[in-house]
């Protein structure tokens, strides 16, 4: 491991000394890693992975339970399922430059493992499984708690419905007694392999948006967010984590 990329600097990043470094050093092993230094796995961070995504869970459970003291139960657990999803903890870890420190296996190295977002989130659920065992809830949160309050910064209390695109969607038309939101594939273009899907989403047979995606699920949720766009206009703000805030009235 380079100067550029020691574990001494990734602590100087996220403003904490590690007692134990040697934990440091295991969130950031992932498993690939671990297997070509001793043909089995051990010394990953697998296990820190999975104390990790506890202690996360409870820490944005806490901080959405003091920041937005009026919401009800059903809007505090989407927000925090956005905070802990994939997409929101490979976020975190590419803020915090986590990418740079990572210790993979020749193998994982060549196939592009350090921008994989399931790698990202892994090791950033590692690296405060580590921070938890070191120096308790005050160093995890010393980590999570600022990058919480960065995603959370455009939300107001009491003034929003958080969810995916389609989800949203439907929602919104439940609210103005709309039949609901239908999808359709107009097109399927390409090989097998990279083929590219145009769905087109309509409400009581009354076409309301196409869009294009990589798979399905993905033109859909696409389809759904133009839908909303053209409905709510500026009401729509996009979040990160392919998430959006939509005013209340």
């Amino acid at each position: 491991m380079s100067d550029r990329s020691s574990p001494a600097r990734l602590e100087k990043a996220i403003g904490y000394t590690f007692f134990d470094r040697l934990l440091l050093v295991q969130a950031l092993t992932h498993s690939s890693h671990a297997y070509e230094q001793s043909g089995e796995p051990g010394m990953d961070n697998e296990v820190l992975e999975f104390l990790g995504d506890s202690v996360i869970g409870l820490l944005a459970a806490e901080y959405l339970h003091q920041h937005y003291p009026d919401s009800r139960e059903g809007e505090l657990s989407k927000l925090r399922s956005m905070a802990t999803s994939t997409e929101c903890l490979s976020e975190y870890a590419r803020r915090i430059k986590l990418d740079k420190y990572l210790l993979l296996g020749k193998g994982e190295e060549k196939s592009g493992g350090r921008k994989k977002k399931t790698i990202l989130a892994g090791t950033f659920e590692a690296l405060v499984g580590a921070l938890y065992k070191d120096g308790s809830l005050a160093a995890a949160s010393l980590v999570l708690l600022p990058l919480l309050a960065d995603t959370f910064k455009r939300i107001k209390n009491g003034a929003f419905l958080i969810n995916d695109y389609k989800s949203a969607l439907q929602e919104y038309f439940q609210k103005q007694n709309l039949p609901m939101p239908c999808y359709r594939m107009v097109e399927a273009k390409g090989p097998d392999h990279k083929k590219t899907f145009t769905i087109e989403v309509s409400c009581g047979g009354h076409p309301l948006a196409r869009a294009k995606g990589d798979s399905k699920k993905d033109a859909e949720q696409r389809a759904a967010q133009k839908a909303l766009r053209g409905r709510l206009g500026r009401k729509l703000k996009g979040l990160p984590c392919e998430m959006f805030v939509l005013k209340k009235d």
